[in-house]
């Protein structure tokens, strides 16, 4: 959060910073080739920013790549590592990378290479021109399973129609912020994040650019079905109320069968005096109430369940080292225990 009101002037002229935020895990193999890449986009640039920092966040990683982090940063006065004090998930990784930053633009992109950092010079562009985000479109997304971009496809469109913001459709977390749009991120604390959710909900002058995802430069994906799930349940429930009103209208259509069966039963029993025992039924009946209700009651819980982790409080992630100082303004200070709510 920017206390004082000039803090959230955004220069967009020769005078604005940059901000280049990667979350990694595990991407010993990737640092080199992804810091090589940044620095040659960054010098290359059109119209250079006044000063620049690389806010790189170690998500507890168990390979090599924080030790890699750390032997850049000590060569490189514009890295800033960010050690995190165990393994917090990607969005909270991103997250933290984000309270950190200090530009005027901030990029967010992810560090398997597949996020390219040549798209700065476009992005950058469009924040001349007045925009507050620009977010990356997938035109097309290289090296990946035709399952993985069915379910990705059918998830933008889902989240799309059942949340109450504009989400744009194949668009991941790259993108570009504004100081501004970065400070109101940084007094949204919810747990369960969502970033590219919250980041439409922020509004402000959006704008996208399409491109073509490339492989992976090396290793493997982080998000296994399991988590691509819990992914997807997360961006729902946090922006949307629709499942809870699914469960209610499951509840009436449910209620109206049963009392329309039951009227239809009644009527059998008085005018023909006969009513025959149907097993079939029976046990159909008991399986479809008991499968209703327990989707009723799942949807019930992961609501119940993000309120309660709301209210128990914690930070978001705990820092464990911070090394570095990025741009020429004086370091932020990220404590160990909560996470840093202003610059």
């Amino acid at each position: 959060m920017f206390p004082p009101s000039q803090e959230l002037v955004v220069r967009r002229g020769a005078d604005a910073t940059l901000s280049v935020v990667v979350p990694l895990f595990n991407e010993a193999d990737n640092v080199d080739e992804l810091l090589r890449r940044i620095r040659n986009v960054i010098h290359g640039l059109t119209v250079a920013p006044a000063a620049y920092e690389i806010v790189l966040v170690d998500d507890g990683s168990r390979d090599a790549t924080l030790e890699k982090l750390l032997d850049a940063a000590h060569h490189d006065p514009h890295l800033r590592v960010i050690s995190l004090s165990r393994n917090f998930g990607h969005q909270i990784a991103a997250t933290a990378g984000l309270d950190a930053a200090r530009g005027d633009a901030v990029v967010l992109m992810d560090g398997d290479l597949q996020d390219p950092p040549e798209l700065l010079d476009d992005f950058l562009a469009k924040f001349r021109d007045g925009y507050d985000v620009v977010y990356a479109t997938r035109r097309r997304r290289h090296g990946e399973s035709r399952f993985k971009l069915f379910t990705a496809a059918l998830f933008y469109r889902i989240i799309r129609r059942l949340t109450n913001v504009s989400i744009p459709v194949d668009t991941g977390d790259f993108r570009l912020m504004s100081k501004r749009v970065v400070a109101a991120l940084r007094d949204s604390r919810e747990r369960h994040r969502f970033i590219r959710g919250l980041v439409s909900w922020v509004g402000y002058k959006q704008t996208g650019i399409e491109y073509d995802r490339a492989e992976r430069f090396s290793g493997s994906s982080k998000y296994p079905v399991s988590k691509m799930l819990k992914f997807a349940v997360d961006g729902i429930t946090a922006f949307s109320e629709i499942p809870l009103r699914i469960a209610t209208w499951f509840g009436f259509v449910v209620s109206a069968v049963a009392f329309v069966v039951a009227l239809v039963e009644i009527g059998i029993k008085i005018f023909t005096g006969y009513n025959l025992p149907g097993y079939t039924s029976t046990i159909f009946a008991i399986l479809f109430l008991g499968g209703v209700q327990l989707i009723t009651i799942g949807i019930l819980g992961e609501y119940v369940g993000r309120v309660y982790d709301e209210i128990k409080g914690r930070p978001l992630y705990l820092v464990a080292e911070n090394v570095g100082s990025g741009l020429d303004a004086p370091t932020v200070s990220l404590p160990s225990t909560v996470p840093v709510t202003e610059t």
